[in-house]
Protein backbone atom coordinates (compact mmCIF):
# COMPACT_ATOMS: atom_id res chain seq x y z
CA UNK A 1 0.00 0.00 0.00
CA UNK A 2 1.45 3.36 -1.27
CA UNK A 3 2.52 5.76 2.04
CA UNK A 4 0.71 9.01 1.90
CA UNK A 5 2.89 11.56 3.60
CA UNK A 6 1.78 15.20 4.04
CA UNK A 7 4.76 18.14 4.55
CA UNK A 8 4.21 21.40 5.52
CA UNK A 9 6.70 24.02 4.67
CA UNK A 10 7.42 21.32 1.28
CA UNK A 11 8.34 24.11 -1.15
CA UNK A 12 11.08 25.39 0.84
CA UNK A 13 14.49 24.33 0.85
CA UNK A 14 14.45 21.08 2.85
CA UNK A 15 11.38 20.44 1.83
CA UNK A 16 11.68 20.09 -1.93
CA UNK A 17 14.21 17.59 -0.97
CA UNK A 18 12.11 15.72 0.79
CA UNK A 19 9.36 15.45 -1.52
CA UNK A 20 12.10 14.56 -4.50
CA UNK A 21 13.33 11.52 -2.27
CA UNK A 22 10.00 10.40 -1.15
CA UNK A 23 8.41 10.48 -4.60
CA UNK A 24 11.07 8.49 -5.82
CA UNK A 25 10.31 6.54 -2.94
CA UNK A 26 7.22 5.30 -3.92
CA UNK A 27 5.42 7.87 -1.62
CA UNK A 28 2.23 9.74 -2.09
CA UNK A 29 3.33 13.41 -1.14
CA UNK A 30 1.11 16.46 -0.32
CA UNK A 31 3.15 19.07 -0.19
CA UNK A 32 1.47 22.19 1.79
CA UNK A 33 3.32 25.69 1.94
CA UNK A 34 2.06 29.33 1.81
CA UNK A 35 5.22 30.37 -0.21
CA UNK A 36 6.37 33.04 2.38
CA UNK A 37 9.65 31.57 1.48
CA UNK A 38 9.13 28.91 -0.21
CA UNK A 39 9.06 28.73 -4.31
CA UNK A 40 7.09 27.22 -6.84
CA UNK A 41 10.13 27.29 -8.80
CA UNK A 42 11.08 24.46 -6.49
CA UNK A 43 8.10 22.41 -7.02
CA UNK A 44 6.74 23.11 -10.70
CA UNK A 45 8.80 20.23 -11.92
CA UNK A 46 6.89 17.81 -9.58
CA UNK A 47 3.33 19.31 -10.15
CA UNK A 48 2.95 16.48 -13.05
CA UNK A 49 3.52 13.56 -11.23
CA UNK A 50 0.61 12.35 -10.21
CA UNK A 51 1.19 11.00 -6.79
CA UNK A 52 2.32 14.51 -5.99
CA UNK A 53 -0.43 17.18 -4.79
CA UNK A 54 0.36 20.76 -3.94
CA UNK A 55 -1.90 22.68 -1.28
CA UNK A 56 -1.39 26.90 -0.99
CA UNK A 57 -2.01 26.98 2.96
CA UNK A 58 -0.57 28.99 5.83
CA UNK A 59 -0.61 25.97 8.99
CA UNK A 60 -1.54 28.74 11.19
CA UNK A 61 -4.98 28.32 10.40
CA UNK A 62 -6.32 24.41 10.47
CA UNK A 63 -5.85 22.07 7.63
CA UNK A 64 -9.15 20.73 6.42
CA UNK A 65 -7.97 17.52 4.71
CA UNK A 66 -9.89 14.64 4.33
CA UNK A 67 -7.71 12.26 2.67
CA UNK A 68 -6.03 9.98 5.08
CA UNK A 69 -2.53 10.54 5.81
CA UNK A 70 0.26 7.61 7.07
CA UNK A 71 2.62 10.61 8.17
CA UNK A 72 3.54 14.07 8.52
CA UNK A 73 6.99 15.97 8.31
CA UNK A 74 6.07 19.74 10.11
CA UNK A 75 8.84 21.73 8.34
CA UNK A 76 6.96 25.13 7.62
CA UNK A 77 8.87 28.06 9.36
CA UNK A 78 11.01 30.78 8.39
CA UNK A 79 14.63 29.02 9.01
CA UNK A 80 17.04 32.10 8.23
CA UNK A 81 17.58 35.38 10.24
CA UNK A 82 16.14 37.65 7.96
CA UNK A 83 13.24 35.55 7.37
CA UNK A 84 12.01 34.89 10.18
CA UNK A 85 13.25 38.34 11.87
CA UNK A 86 11.17 39.85 9.30
CA UNK A 87 7.81 39.53 10.82
CA UNK A 88 8.71 38.04 14.25
CA UNK A 89 5.18 37.36 15.30
CA UNK A 90 4.12 35.71 12.49
CA UNK A 91 7.44 33.37 13.02
CA UNK A 92 6.34 32.82 16.67
CA UNK A 93 2.35 32.13 15.81
CA UNK A 94 4.11 29.35 13.34
CA UNK A 95 5.93 27.50 15.76
CA UNK A 96 3.18 27.77 18.37
CA UNK A 97 -0.25 27.77 16.57
CA UNK A 98 1.52 26.00 13.17
CA UNK A 99 2.92 22.78 15.60
CA UNK A 100 -0.90 22.98 17.08
CA UNK A 101 -3.07 22.54 13.98
CA UNK A 102 -0.46 19.58 12.71
CA UNK A 103 -0.24 17.80 16.30
CA UNK A 104 -3.90 17.88 15.85
CA UNK A 105 -3.80 16.79 12.44
CA UNK A 106 -1.81 13.35 13.31
CA UNK A 107 -4.16 12.51 16.11
CA UNK A 108 -7.39 13.04 14.14
CA UNK A 109 -4.94 10.31 11.52
CA UNK A 110 -3.71 8.10 14.26
CA UNK A 111 -0.34 8.74 11.93
CA UNK A 112 3.33 9.75 12.98
CA UNK A 113 4.54 13.68 13.00
CA UNK A 114 8.00 14.73 12.61
CA UNK A 115 8.59 18.53 14.16
CA UNK A 116 11.69 19.71 12.11
CA UNK A 117 13.10 21.70 15.29
CA UNK A 118 16.83 23.13 15.47
CA UNK A 119 20.21 23.43 16.94
CA UNK A 120 18.80 26.91 17.33
CA UNK A 121 17.47 25.49 20.31
CA UNK A 122 20.54 25.86 22.38
CA UNK A 123 21.14 29.28 21.77
CA UNK A 124 25.03 30.36 22.49
CA UNK A 125 26.06 27.39 23.63
CA UNK A 126 28.28 27.13 26.84
CA UNK A 127 28.45 23.03 26.11
CA UNK A 128 30.61 22.16 23.49
CA UNK A 129 29.78 20.08 21.19
CA UNK A 130 26.04 19.92 22.12
CA UNK A 131 24.24 17.15 23.14
CA UNK A 132 20.43 16.75 23.44
CA UNK A 133 20.18 16.79 27.43
CA UNK A 134 21.87 20.23 26.96
CA UNK A 135 19.16 22.92 27.99
CA UNK A 136 20.59 25.56 26.31
CA UNK A 137 21.97 29.25 26.55
CA UNK A 138 18.94 31.63 24.87
CA UNK A 139 18.53 35.21 25.14
CA UNK A 140 14.59 34.65 24.98
CA UNK A 141 14.14 38.57 24.17
CA UNK A 142 17.17 38.76 21.67
CA UNK A 143 16.23 39.21 18.34
CA UNK A 144 16.84 35.58 16.98
CA UNK A 145 14.56 34.53 20.27
CA UNK A 146 11.20 34.90 18.15
CA UNK A 147 12.66 31.91 15.87
CA UNK A 148 14.54 30.00 19.07
CA UNK A 149 12.00 29.97 21.60
CA UNK A 150 9.57 29.09 18.70
CA UNK A 151 11.54 26.14 18.42
CA UNK A 152 11.82 25.37 22.06
CA UNK A 153 7.63 25.77 23.16
CA UNK A 154 7.11 23.72 20.30
CA UNK A 155 8.99 20.89 21.39
CA UNK A 156 7.44 21.60 24.61
CA UNK A 157 3.89 21.30 22.74
CA UNK A 158 5.30 17.96 21.16
CA UNK A 159 5.57 16.80 24.30
CA UNK A 160 2.71 17.25 26.11
CA UNK A 161 0.74 15.52 22.94
CA UNK A 162 2.87 12.78 23.43
CA UNK A 163 2.05 12.93 27.23
CA UNK A 164 -1.25 13.64 27.19
CA UNK A 165 -3.00 12.00 23.58
CA UNK A 166 -0.05 9.42 22.79
CA UNK A 167 0.47 11.35 19.51
CA UNK A 168 3.93 9.60 17.97
CA UNK A 169 5.59 12.58 17.34
CA UNK A 170 9.68 12.89 16.33
CA UNK A 171 11.83 15.63 17.25
CA UNK A 172 14.77 16.28 15.29
CA UNK A 173 17.22 19.21 15.87
CA UNK A 174 18.56 20.41 12.60
CA UNK A 175 22.38 21.73 12.60
CA UNK A 176 23.21 23.90 9.53
CA UNK A 177 22.33 22.24 6.30
CA UNK A 178 23.12 23.51 3.10
CA UNK A 179 22.68 22.38 -0.68
CA UNK A 180 20.50 22.70 -3.80
CA UNK A 181 17.17 25.08 -4.06
CA UNK A 182 18.15 26.57 -1.04
CA UNK A 183 17.16 30.39 -1.68
CA UNK A 184 20.09 32.46 -2.74
CA UNK A 185 18.77 35.05 -0.95
CA UNK A 186 18.26 33.94 2.32
CA UNK A 187 20.85 35.40 4.26
CA UNK A 188 22.44 32.07 5.91
CA UNK A 189 26.08 31.86 5.78
CA UNK A 190 26.75 29.50 2.75
CA UNK A 191 24.04 31.12 0.36
CA UNK A 192 25.52 34.55 0.86
CA UNK A 193 29.34 33.60 0.27
CA UNK A 194 28.34 31.66 -2.91
CA UNK A 195 26.78 34.26 -3.83
CA UNK A 196 29.02 36.91 -3.36
CA UNK A 197 31.96 34.73 -4.78
CA UNK A 198 29.66 34.49 -8.26
CA UNK A 199 28.62 38.17 -8.30
CA UNK A 200 32.74 38.91 -7.72
CA UNK A 201 31.22 41.11 -4.79
CA UNK A 202 33.11 41.47 -1.44
CA UNK A 203 32.21 38.07 0.66
CA UNK A 204 31.31 39.42 4.14
CA UNK A 205 31.80 38.45 6.96
CA UNK A 206 30.62 39.13 10.71
CA UNK A 207 32.72 39.62 13.54
CA UNK A 208 36.40 38.08 13.36
CA UNK A 209 35.35 35.06 11.61
CA UNK A 210 36.71 32.61 14.14
CA UNK A 211 33.70 31.38 14.85
CA UNK A 212 32.36 28.23 14.03
CA UNK A 213 29.39 26.30 12.31
CA UNK A 214 28.87 22.48 11.41
CA UNK A 215 27.39 22.08 7.77
CA UNK A 216 25.69 18.76 6.72
CA UNK A 217 24.89 18.41 3.37
CA UNK A 218 20.82 18.21 2.52
CA UNK A 219 21.46 14.92 1.08
CA UNK A 220 22.24 13.08 4.25
CA UNK A 221 20.01 14.58 6.35
CA UNK A 222 16.79 13.79 4.28
CA UNK A 223 18.36 10.15 4.61
CA UNK A 224 18.68 10.74 8.81
CA UNK A 225 15.02 12.47 8.65
CA UNK A 226 13.13 9.67 6.76
CA UNK A 227 15.31 6.98 9.64
CA UNK A 228 13.73 8.71 12.61
CA UNK A 229 10.52 8.27 10.66
CA UNK A 230 11.02 4.81 10.35
CA UNK A 231 11.44 4.29 14.55
CA UNK A 232 9.04 3.02 16.51
CA UNK A 233 6.58 4.29 18.73
CA UNK A 234 9.02 4.41 22.15
CA UNK A 235 11.30 6.77 20.51
CA UNK A 236 10.15 10.17 20.43
CA UNK A 237 13.95 12.04 20.62
CA UNK A 238 15.14 14.98 20.12
CA UNK A 239 17.62 13.53 18.67
CA UNK A 240 20.60 16.33 16.69
CA UNK A 241 20.77 15.50 12.98
CA UNK A 242 23.88 17.37 11.64
CA UNK A 243 27.39 17.02 10.47
CA UNK A 244 30.06 17.18 13.33
CA UNK A 245 33.12 18.27 11.25
CA UNK A 246 33.53 22.05 12.44
CA UNK A 247 34.83 25.10 10.26
CA UNK A 248 35.46 28.47 11.27
CA UNK A 249 33.36 31.12 9.08
CA UNK A 250 36.67 32.34 7.59
CA UNK A 251 37.76 28.49 6.54
CA UNK A 252 34.07 28.37 5.00
CA UNK A 253 35.17 31.82 3.09
CA UNK A 254 38.05 30.47 1.92
CA UNK A 255 36.79 27.19 0.65
CA UNK A 256 34.08 28.94 -1.28
CA UNK A 257 37.07 31.23 -2.89
CA UNK A 258 39.02 27.86 -3.45
CA UNK A 259 36.35 26.46 -5.14
CA UNK A 260 34.86 29.18 -7.74
CA UNK A 261 38.42 29.86 -8.72
CA UNK A 262 37.40 32.66 -11.39
CA UNK A 263 36.17 34.94 -8.53
CA UNK A 264 37.61 38.49 -8.12
CA UNK A 265 36.10 38.59 -4.71
CA UNK A 266 37.93 39.90 -1.93
CA UNK A 267 36.91 39.09 2.03
CA UNK A 268 35.90 42.01 4.43
CA UNK A 269 34.84 41.87 7.97
CA UNK A 270 32.23 43.89 9.53
CA UNK A 271 30.58 43.82 13.21
CA UNK A 272 28.98 40.62 14.65
CA UNK A 273 24.83 40.48 14.79
CA UNK A 274 23.60 40.56 18.50
CA UNK A 275 23.61 37.07 19.47
CA UNK A 276 25.21 35.39 17.16
CA UNK A 277 26.65 32.19 18.48
CA UNK A 278 30.21 31.57 18.49
CA UNK A 279 30.15 27.72 18.25
CA UNK A 280 27.86 25.34 16.76
CA UNK A 281 28.57 21.76 16.80
CA UNK A 282 26.59 18.77 17.13
CA UNK A 283 26.96 15.50 19.61
CA UNK A 284 25.54 12.69 17.43
CA UNK A 285 25.94 9.82 19.08
CA UNK A 286 21.81 9.36 19.46
CA UNK A 287 21.52 9.47 15.96
CA UNK A 288 24.87 6.69 15.56
CA UNK A 289 23.25 4.37 18.02
CA UNK A 290 19.48 4.57 17.13
CA UNK A 291 19.59 5.66 13.50
CA UNK A 292 22.68 3.83 12.63
CA UNK A 293 23.49 7.35 10.81
CA UNK A 294 26.45 9.51 10.18
CA UNK A 295 27.34 12.22 7.09
CA UNK A 296 28.70 10.80 4.11
CA UNK A 297 28.73 14.31 2.23
CA UNK A 298 31.93 16.71 3.42
CA UNK A 299 32.03 19.95 2.55
CA UNK A 300 34.00 20.59 -0.08
CA UNK A 301 31.76 17.85 -2.31
CA UNK A 302 28.61 19.46 -0.98
CA UNK A 303 30.03 22.72 -1.32
CA UNK A 304 30.34 22.08 -5.10
CA UNK A 305 27.06 20.50 -5.73
CA UNK A 306 25.97 23.68 -4.30
CA UNK A 307 27.86 26.04 -6.24
CA UNK A 308 26.97 24.03 -9.38
CA UNK A 309 22.87 24.51 -8.44
CA UNK A 310 23.53 28.44 -7.72
CA UNK A 311 25.67 28.73 -11.27
CA UNK A 312 22.88 27.16 -13.05
CA UNK A 313 20.25 29.59 -11.05
CA UNK A 314 22.56 32.42 -12.74
CA UNK A 315 22.27 31.48 -16.06
CA UNK A 316 18.48 30.81 -16.00
CA UNK A 317 18.15 34.47 -14.50
CA UNK A 318 20.81 36.09 -17.02
CA UNK A 319 18.67 34.19 -19.91
CA UNK A 320 15.54 35.77 -18.33
CA UNK A 321 16.11 39.22 -18.38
Amino acid sequence: MTTTTLITGGAGFIGTNLCKRLLNDGHKVICVDNLYTGQMRNIEPLMSNPNFKFINHNIIEPLNNEEKIDEIYNLACPASPPHYQKDPIFTLQTNFMGMSNMLELAKKNNCKILQASTSEVYGDPLEHPQKESYWGHVNCVGIRSCYDEGKRCAETLCFNYINEYKVDVKIIRIFNTYGPSMDKDDGRVVTNFINQALFDKDITIYGDGKQTRSFQFVDDLIEAMIRVMKTDNTFHGPINLGNPNEFTIKELAEITLELIKDSKSKIVYEELPQDDPCKRKPDISLAKEKLGWEPKIQLREGLKKTIDYFIELKELESNKK
